[in-house]
């Protein structure tokens, strides 16, 4: 057996992974940081603290299922690979990684959490070629709403980053607007639940500029049809409608540029049914199974033993 431990310590959850390069077998734990009830998010250093309660509760979970060696540790260290990507939280996996790598004299290799979010919806889908293959990927999260152009010169999982959202992210749209209804944070999941409940049509506007986009919008209409006096449910189906209408647009007019190249969709946010559904019946693309979508150490853990075999 050939065993990688991925760990990711992301803004809102605390995940680690151990994969088998021979069986593609994973043992995977993650749990999201707490929040309080009505709170948008949380504060880098309630981050660090929570990641630093967390992390031994996980490893104890994984290594149960397993006790054999590891051959190497991967961990995101950044949240995207661009110079000036930062943020305190992943520190705290990152000298999780570095002790065990030194007590355990194997290497330790780090990614940002962007590539681990696109190594993770290649393996739930059973496409780890394109890891050294020219694709588009969408990256589209809390944090994150960018389309990126992978492996487009040699390299391993290079990105280039080639449209992006120029204010809110789609999922601090969800959450606000969830949090606007009374949800708990994060509010994707419960969000998509009040909006499959809701089936009068609708098609909002997406705002594209060139092949950016614009979701700011999406609060202001949203709070308005709140004062208006419509439904928990229409305002919850009027919020992923436009984020479906401004994903789609996106990518038609990326399609344009760039041509038959295969569209690979991960974050949070594409594990939604709605969006997931309308857009694999419109189009050839790749949709990360759910429970790969949101945040995970799977990639990471992938990236690792991919690394560690060049």
């Amino acid at each position: 057996m050939s065993v990688y431990l991925g760990i990711d310590t992301s803004n809102y959850t605390t995940s680690v992974c151990l994969y088998d390069s021979d069986s593609g077998r994973v043992i995977s734990e993650r749990k999201l940081l707490p929040v309080r009830t009505g709170e948008l998010g949380l504060r880098q250093s309630d981050a660090v603290f929570h990641h630093v309660q967390q992390l031994p509760e996980l490893f104890g979970r994984a290594f149960s299922a397993y006790s054999g060696e590891i051959q190497a540790v991967g961990v995101s260290d950044a949240p995207r690979t661009v110079e000036g990507s930062y943020m305190p939280c992943f520190t705290v996996g990152l000298t999780a990684a570095r002790a065990i790598a030194s007590a355990m004299h194997i290497p330790v290799y780090t990614f940002s959490h962007q590539q681990g979010h696109i190594a993770a919806a290649l393996y739930s889908i059973d496409r780890l070629d394109l890891l050294t293959r020219p694709h588009i990927a969408f990256h589209v999260s809390g944090g994150t709403t960018e389309a990126l152009l992978v492996n487009g010169s040699q390299g391993f999982l290079t990105t280039q980053l080639i449209a992006k959202t120029l204010d809110l992210n789609a999922g601090q749209l969800i959450d606000r607007v969830g949090v606007m209804l009374g949800l708990p944070f994060p509010c994707g999941k419960e969000l998509e639940k009040l909006a499959v409940q809701c089936d009068e049509p609708m098609k909002p506007r997406a705002t594209l500029k060139g092949i950016d986009c614009c979701l700011s919008g999406g609060e202001n209409q949203a709070k308005k049809l709140k004062e208006q006096g419509r439904s928990d449910a229409y305002i919850a189906r009027y919020t992923i409608e436009m984020i479906l209408q401004t994903i789609r647009g996106m990518s038609m007019r990326i399609r344009e540029l760039y041509g038959s190249l295969p569209f690979v969709y991960a974050g949070g946010v594409m594990s939604d049914a709605i969006i997931r559904d309308s857009l694999t019946a419109e189009s050839d693309c790749l949709f990360s199974k759910p429970e790969f979508s949101s945040d995970n150490a799977a990639g990471i853990a992938v990236l690792a033993s991919v690394k560690d075999t060049k």
